[in-house]
């Protein structure tokens, strides 16, 4: 049932898509192979917030390809604030000598073509991606989506059934022996996202 819904779906997104070049995005995703992203952002309300940075990195099998990765820095229509820098990290240099975002999303879009999506909290990048691709090709993306939190959850929560999960990022790189590349950047988050779902997608004997 699940899936006649994602076929219908699709479907009706395919006759949205303005961009003919575009419908490689529907085609069967490579057999095993995903990709793990983040995005760095002016805020935490994609309606009214800009991604800043996009960073991804390709899964095949039980090997990320690190020499298939991906990362750019956008340049934002409004200034960013004092605030939001301490958090993301990108400097002012940085985003003012970006790539305008339509050609940051096309360049994503290419780079990622139809394979599932991996990330921490993906709903959140997803819909920052998606606010863009709508405006640009008419649809959001139609990736399936995999969350790594989503999946740590379960493993635990068979471990300890009554008990609290916490659920932050470096808990998570902590609990499973993940090496953790200090500076938070999307490629770094991203990498270290592929690392859990690895280590995660054994654990649980995941697809």
């Amino acid at each position: 049932m699940i899936k006649l819904i994602d076929t219908l779906r699709k479907n009706f997104l395919k006759k949205k898509l303005k961009d003919k070049n575009y419908l490689f995005l529907f085609d069967p995703p490579p057999k095993n192979e995903y990709v793990a992203f983040d995005t760095e952002t002016t805020g935490l309300n994609p309606k009214k917030d800009e991604i800043l940075s996009i960073g991804a990195v390709k899964i095949k099998d039980n090997r990320i390809l690190l020499n298939e990765r991906f990362y750019v820095i956008v340049k934002p229509d409004k200034p960013i604030s004092e605030e939001s820098i301490k958090i993301h990290g990108l400097r002012k240099k940085d985003i003012e000598n970006g790539i305008q975002v339509k050609e940051a999303i096309e360049k994503f879009l290419h780079f990622v073509g139809s394979r599932p999506l991996v990330g921490y909290y993906v709903d959140f990048d997803v819909e920052m991606v998606s606010k863009y691709t709508k405006e640009f090709i008419g649809i959001p993306l139609v990736n399936e989506k995999i969350d790594v939190s989503g999946l740590y959850y379960d493993y635990k929560v068979g471990k300890i059934p009554q008990g609290f999960v916490d659920l932050r990022f470096d808990t998570i790189i902590k609990d499973l022996n993940i090496p953790s590349f200090g500076k938070h950047d999307a490629l770094n988050d991203a990498i270290m996202t592929a690392l859990i779902f690895l280590k995660l997608k054994n654990l649980l004997n995941y697809l």
